[in-house]
């Protein structure tokens, strides 16, 4: 079938990105996370592409489930955990491996009399307030996990980090001596060390000290930088998405014209615009600004006008055999999706994430 947009998912970029972030920290296995439908590229693809990876982690129960439904019989993570009795059975019979960050995991763990064996991770809260036990209530969570009757328990501990992607902030430095020295108050050091997970992304590519036993990256493994000014190129890390479409038309445009809703763009000289297949209803921003680049033919043009539902216009004006029929990239290969970003005003977590259902995935 031929497709007028599509999002081509580089599986040989994925493995390479995994051998980079290996390359990063050598002395950590990679618990490669791949929530939210992998940032948009596709939950199970994406497992089978990185079938070297040392663990998996999602979000949810539902994402875990998807994947055991597909075959994937690696160790998957449930960053949020369970909250019911219910769930608590689900992922045990599945063999997940559960965070632990609030009481009540840790009274729904006390009342389980499941056989299956069980590993936790318990989240200590360093300084991003959102999910974990506090520093000084952490060596309570602890000893209530290690009395649980468990026919086989194996306890982890993890944290995670507010503002690793700036780099001048001293804050990742506190996070990373505040677990530290949380782990050494409870005792944690030396023969009765607990497996560690510190890093993401950034964390992994920019803080040493920061890696862990086992590095948790996410936004890295799809070639993109975490870095803000930073070319996902500078950490050797290839982009896995490219969002293609195609051209419906070129029209002539006259000046003193308008084009598209609200006629929020008007042409200054006698224009060629071309209309792509794309638009907020494949996921990007309808506020996407003027200006912002696409690329048609190795070239780059501005997006010229509002977002519509399933077009946008682009100011091709004396460019050749531009036509309708012909390819253009949103983002991707030569495009990056962090540029993007900008011009949109958010994160290139937001705009990978937000590709709509209707665009369809192709594996490369």
């Amino acid at each position: 079938m031929i497709r007028l947009l599509r999002a081509l998912i580089d599986t040989a970029a994925l493995r390479h990105n995994l051998g980079t972030i290996r390359a990063f920290a050598p002395g950590s296995k990679v618990m490669a996370v791949i929530k939210a439908n992998a940032y948009g590229h596709g939950l199970v693809s994406t497992a089978l592409a990185l079938a070297d990876a040392d663990s998996f982690a999602v979000a949810r129960l539902e994402e875990g489930m998807a994947l055991r439904a597909a075959g994937v019989r690696a160790p998957i993570v449930l960053l949020e955990g369970v909250f019911s009795a219910e769930q608590l059975g689900e992922a045990a019979h599945h063999g997940f491996e559960l965070v632990v960050h609030d009481p009540l995991q840790l009274k729904l763990l006390e009342a389980h009399r499941g056989a299956e064996r069980l590993r936790l991770w318990i989240k200590i809260d360093t300084g991003m307030n959102r999910l974990g036990f506090r520093p000084e209530a952490f060596a309570g969570a602890l000893d209530r996990a290690r009395a649980l009757t468990v026919p086989a328990l194996e306890l982890r501990v993890m944290t995670h980090l507010a503002r690793a992607d700036e780099p001048d902030v001293i804050m990742t430095c506190d996070q990373v001596a505040r677990f530290e020295r949380t782990l050494s108050d409870a005792g944690l050091a030396g023969g009765q060390r607990l497996a560690t997970s510190i890093g993401n992304s950034a964390g992994t590519l920019g803080h040493r000290r920061a890696h862990g036993d086992w590095v948790r990256p996410g936004l890295a493994l799809y070639g993109v930088s975490p870095f803000a000014g930073e070319p996902a190129e500078k950490f050797g890390l290839r982009p896995v998405m490219t969002l293609e479409t195609t051209v419906l038309t070129v029209r002539d445009v006259k000046r003193g014209e308008t084009v598209g809703y609200a006629g929020a763009w008007r042409a200054e000289r006698d224009s060629s615009i071309a209309i792509l297949a794309a638009g907020y209803g494949d996921g990007l921003p309808r506020h996407l600004e003027n200006g912002t680049p696409v690329l048609i033919g190795g070239a780059r043009f501005p997006l010229v006008g509002r977002v519509s539902m399933d077009m946008i216009a682009v100011d091709v004006t004396g460019a050749a055999r531009i036509a309708a029929g012909g390819k253009a990239i949103v983002w991707g290969a030569g495009l990056p999706v962090e540029e993007i970003a900008k011009h949109a005003d958010t994160i290139p977590y937001e705009l990978l994430c937000g590709v709509s259902q209707r665009v369809p995935l192709e594996l490369q």
